[in-house]
């Protein structure tokens, strides 16, 4: 087992695996919760029941991180937005109102997401102290693209709509960067060990506004990091070959791959940094031989650098668990 904090801050070469979303919807136990439980935030704002479904994959795999079950939309959720999860539409928010937005204070947010803060608490206790706890917030463009309902597609944003907003876009950026860090730092004082930034539509972002929009935000986090000693791990889904200079403007401790990045191009390109991840979670809705060629393929090529086995996004909710402990028992067996 190694330690996730100490791979990030000393960028050591060790075997560690965890998956995102690994708590949650593939898991039977975790379904079981979910029927008798039909308001999703109200589940993250359950902190024993939170801090169960967090434990849950830790107890069936014994993997090596635990990352809290929550939701990178609390956020908008404690900044006044409505939130309800749709089966098949995914989060559906209330129209954004910016004079609501304006009028939040840093005690009311945290306030707001305590119960989330409690569930670190109640997990770290519970959770073996070899393991890293893992928490995580949505980077600004990635929540402002939900809370101003910017996406037409998973490919595609509303431009015209972005074009309209920019006048107060930047502000909202700067604001909502500033409650992240709150989250963040509630988090860690909470018991989490490691914070995981997910840019998750970064792909969206036009290209002449990667620097506005996508570079300079997390880069004020990860300064923010630094500054407080958090290890951190950034996930700037989908921006093809500008994950060099995101990693080099940036400069976080780990960052994510996702499936559209070659591993022999992240480790030529991706310079002291911990890589993570990378595998494609339809991978594990193949067969055993499917499974082990393709993990193969990335341990073999980070075998000499610090590298996480992860995946390229989170478990797919069809994914077999079976399948899920024969990768890890492969891994642990073959290169651990």
């Amino acid at each position: 087992m190694s330690n996730l904090k100490d791979i990030l801050i000393n960028k050591t070469i060790c075997k560690s695996v965890w998956f995102m979303r690994q708590a949650g919807r593939y898991l039977p136990e975790f379904r079981k919760i979910r029927l008798q439980n039909k308001d999703f935030i109200k589940i993250c704002l359950n902190s024993k029941l939170s801090s169960e479904i967090t434990l849950q994959p830790i107890k069936r795999f014994d993997l090596d991180s635990a990352i809290i079950f929550s939701d990178i939309l609390m956020v908008p959720y404690a900044l006044g937005q409505n939130i309800e999860f749709l089966k098949d539409d995914g989060p559906q928010l209330s129209e954004f109102s910016l004079n609501t937005f304006i009028n939040n204070d840093e005690k009311k947010f945290s306030r707001k997401l305590e119960p989330v803060y409690k569930a670190i608490e109640i997990t770290r206790n519970e959770l073996d102290k070899k393991k890293s706890l893992i928490s995580f917030v949505g980077a600004p463009w990635t929540l402002l693209i939900y809370m101003l309902k910017l996406k037409k597609s998973k490919t595609e944003i509303d431009i015209n709509k972005l074009n309209n907003s920019h006048s107060t876009i930047n502000k909202i950026l700067n604001d909502l960067n500033r409650y992240i860090m709150v989250h963040i730092n509630n988090q860690i004082k909470a018991g989490a060990d490691v914070v995981q930034i997910f840019d998750s539509w970064a792909g969206l972002a036009p290209n002449e506004n990667l620097n506005s929009y996508i570079f300079k935000p997390n880069a004020k986090i990860i300064d923010f990091c630094k500054k407080g000693e958090i290890p951190a791990i950034s996930y700037p889904k989908g921006i093809k070959e500008k994950y060099e200079d995101f990693n080099k403007i940036v400069k976080p401790d780990g960052i994510n791959i996702d499936p559209e990045i070659d591993p022999l191009w992240a480790k030529e390109k991706l310079k002291n940094v911990v890589i993570q991840g990378g595998i494609d979670p339809k991978i594990l809705l193949k067969s055993e031989e499917d499974i082990i060629e393709t993990a193969t393929k990335y341990i073999q090529t980070f075998k000499e650098i610090p590298y996480v086995l992860n995946l390229g996004h989170g478990l797919l909710p069809e994914t077999d668990p079976v399948k899920v402990s024969k990768l890890i028992s492969f891994y642990r067996n073959s290169y651990g």
